[in-house]
């Protein structure tokens, strides 16, 4: 039976701004009264630095665009950061696009018809019988799923598959004139741009390098549906987050994690590489906490928050990425993510040599 292996990463930014500039160039603006007070802090205490955006606030404001204008936006900026995600991973995994067998998009910032995985299978020259599945409106976790889809076609069918998550998060700033209560505002601090391609291709039981796609699982706490919300608006799609979302991960992240670890016997101990979705400063403490990781178990999260901010679906796969290129890469790396549900996803990789 084949094995999944990772066998190439490529990411692919739009240019980028200081936190300190988006806030004082135009966020400082957008907010009045009490809440530019409010958000001041919020963007202060955000853990991010730095963060990208294929539409620029300080450039062009796109609060007040009607939905429609950012979807049409949305294909322009979105078709050539995939394809430069998706070159450097097929280049890294030493394939090209006619190669493939699947290509699974996940997207949830922006929809057409034809989609980006029509538009960039015809443009990157994919063979016509190259399947195509899109992965829309789950978020953060998305590429979890995306990873699944793509590591058990792999399995099933021995030929390479390539996941590519593209987000543009910028073309959903909310009009001043909207409600901004606490989390509408700490999205507008977080969020940012990004695409990231993984190529996986067909390994054995004792043939082929790279990282193993183990398994990969979720829990879903439908109890809680209306914790991480995102709606479509006339102006654009409108996050919606609980302040209680921390508090359901601490409910179900051990057991989801130590489930999945002991399946392949191993534990939360003997694993060396986390890749946790960084939803903000807040769920990395709480998984941290929850999971008695050392103090720099997370430190690739935090920095990939520092530098990238939270592009939703992508922002996994960075990480992943820092991982992997680290000077000692882990033997075994967990990637959490979490989203819409309240679902909570995890897959477990091992280093093969």
């Amino acid at each position: 039976m084949a094995v999944p292996l990772i066998a190439g990463l490529g990411a692919a930014h739009p240019p980028g701004a200081a936190q300190d500039e988006l806030w004082t160039g135009y966020f400082a603006r957008h907010f009045s009264g009490a809440t530019r007070a409010l958000a001041e802090r919020i963007f202060a205490n955000s853990g991010v630095s730095h963060r990208q955006a294929a539409v620029n606030p300080l450039l062009e404001d796109v609060s007040d665009w009607p939905t429609d204008r950012r979807m049409r936006r949305y294909q322009v900026e979105a078709l050539p950061l995939g394809k430069e995600a998706i070159g450097r991973a097929l280049t890294a995994a030493g394939l090209a696009a006619g190669d493939l067998g699947l290509f699974v998009v996940c997207s949830c910032t922006g929809y057409a018809t034809p989609g980006l995985d029509i538009l960039l299978a015809r443009d990157l020259g994919m063979a016509p019988d190259c399947q195509r599945m899109f992965v829309g409106h789950m978020g953060c976790y998305a590429a979890l799923p995306g990873l699944g889809a793509a590591g058990d076609f792999v399995t099933a069918r021995g030929r390479p598959a390539l996941l590519l998550c593209a987000e543009l998060t910028s073309l959903h700033i909310q009009p001043s004139s909207a409600r901004m209560d606490t989390q509408q505002i700490i999205s507008h601090a977080l969020f940012s741009d990004a695409a990231v391609a993984t190529v996986l291709v067909p390994g054995t039981g004792t043939t082929g390098r790279g990282y193993a796609l183990r398994e990969v699982a979720s829990v879903t706490d439908t109890s809680t549906a209306d914790h991480m919300t995102w709606d479509v608006t006339d102006t654009g799609f409108r996050m919606g987050l609980s302040p209680k979302v921390p508090q359901v991960l601490s409910a179900h992240v051990r057991g989801l994690v130590e489930g999945l670890l002991a399946r392949h016997g191993t534990t939360v101990a003997e694993v060396d590489g986390w890749a946790v979705h960084p939803g903000g400063p807040r769920i990395l403490n709480v998984v941290e906490r929850e999971l008695a990781l050392p103090d720099d178990a997370l430190a690739a999260s935090r920095a990939v928050l520092d530098a990238h901010g939270n592009c939703s679906s992508p922002t996994v796969l960075l990480i992943l990425d820092r991982l992997l290129r680290a000077a000692a890469p882990p033997r075994w790396i967990v990637l959490l993510a979490f989203g819409p549900g309240l679902t909570l996803y995890a897959a477990l990789l091992e280093r093969r040599s």
